[in-house]
């Protein structure tokens, strides 16, 4: 959950004159979230920001759904995923389901001929290959290797790579995305116990303030329609903003882990929630340290969740035959658990380099078609004795 930032300039009380330089009063716009009682951002535009000129396109990006239901487990090569020019072209749906969607991405360019705004859903990317900037009506972030981007909907923005080498993988959410409770006591602060404070997300820290009339284009995604749009004025006009709702940025490798005695389960690595589903990271850790115990998981049915663990670096010490870029699918209803022959190897081992970002969600997730065209069909077999 992000809390309160000011960023450029902004008048001393909400929904009052704010004027500029030639006497014109700036547009105040309340950019805010489930209704009037969630988080919100007071903005100070140089134009009006309901300025349409023109829709001109409408076109679907629904994820093509390859199976509705499945039992089976699966792994996904991430990184045949084959890069393409366009940053939306390049956002291909592996797995879904009504409150989320998982996407892989490799685009090459920055976004340069429209501007990009998902009023469906929250967008969580994270930056698993590449460096630039986030560039967004309420400023501008900086990420590179191990960054989540968390853009909450209705943000405009636009996406800088510094290389044409990137691998992002990203999650859609229906949902509104936060850090998780328990790390956060009645005031939205974090608790000693979490696994990360304040000091670790990094807000936006500068504005793009343009005073530009014309076309511009920006493509909107609403209920898996895109529809381009021409705005009379540039989306980036804002002077200053206030507020709890806005994009921020946390590296994985500010994640400290939290470790003990036996095995851990997997909430200790939780990272961000909803009420459908929830991120964790696993990073680089001590193992458990009792003297009789298996660093490796312990088997375990998901009854209620499918489990989705994309692989980012490291040495993977439950899994076989797994590398950078993998995505296992473990769906509710099966028990999964350590590869044959890892439990045993894992004894006596005092730690781990893995890195990975495993998102369960608690309603079915379907395969898309891009997921089957990169798939190990033989996967849901790696459980058995040799």
């Amino acid at each position: 959950m992000p809390f309160y930032h000011t960023l450029g300039e902004i008048p001393p009380k909400r929904h009052t004159q704010f004027r500029k330089p030639n006497g014109e009063l700036y547009s105040e716009q309340l950019f805010g979230t489930i209704g009037f009682d969630g988080m919100s951002t007071n903005s100070y535009h140089v134009h009006r920001p309901t300025q349409v000129k023109e829709i001109r396109k409408q076109y679907s990006v629904a994820p093509k759904i390859a199976l509705e239901n499945s039992i089976k487990s699966y792994r996904f090569r991430g990184f045949q995923i084959k890069p393409e020019q366009d940053y939306l072209e390049s956002r291909k749906p592996v797995l879904t389901n009504s409150d989320c969607t998982i996407i892989l991405a490799a685009p090459k360019q920055k976004t340069q001929a429209y501007f990009y705004k998902n009023t469906d859903a929250d967008e969580l990317l994270f930056i698993h290959k590449g460096s630039g900037k986030l560039r967004t009506h309420l400023g501008n972030l900086d990420f590179k290797y191990g960054d989540y981007l968390l853009i909450p909907r209705g943000v405009i923005y636009k996406i800088d790579f510094d290389t044409e080498d990137n691998r992002l993988f990203i999650v859609e959410s229906r949902r509104p995305i936060y850090t998780p409770k328990r790390y956060r006591n009645w005031f939205g602060q974090l608790l000693e116990h979490s696994p990360f404070c304040e000091r670790d997300l990094r807000q936006p820290y500068e504005l793009e303030t343009n005073d530009e009339k014309g076309d511009f284009l920006i493509k909107v995604k609403k209920q898996d329609d895109i529809f381009e749009m021409i705005y009379a004025a540039h989306p980036f006009d804002v002077v200053g903003y206030d507020g709890y709702n806005y994009p921020y940025a946390f590296s994985i490798h500010d994640f400290e882990p939290i470790t003990g005695r036996i095995h851990q389960p997997p909430p200790v690595h939780q990272t961000f929630e909803t009420d459908a589903f929830v991120v964790c990271s696993f990073v680089p850790r001590k193992y458990d340290y009792h003297p009789q115990s298996i660093p490796a998981p312990y088997n375990h049915s998901n009854i209620d969740s499918d489990e989705v663990l994309y692989y980012v670096d490291g040495d993977f010490m439950s899994r076989a035959d797994v590398d950078a870029g993998h995505i296992s699918l473990h769906p509710a209803g099966i028990p999964h658990g350590p590869h044959p022959g890892t439990v045993e190897k894992s004894i006596g081992k005092e730690g781990t380099e893995e890195l990975a970002v495993m998102v369960d969600t608690f309603k079915p997730l379907k395969v898309c078609e891009a997921a089957m065209e990169i798939a190990d069909e033989d996967y849901h077999k790696s459980w058995l004795d040799h």
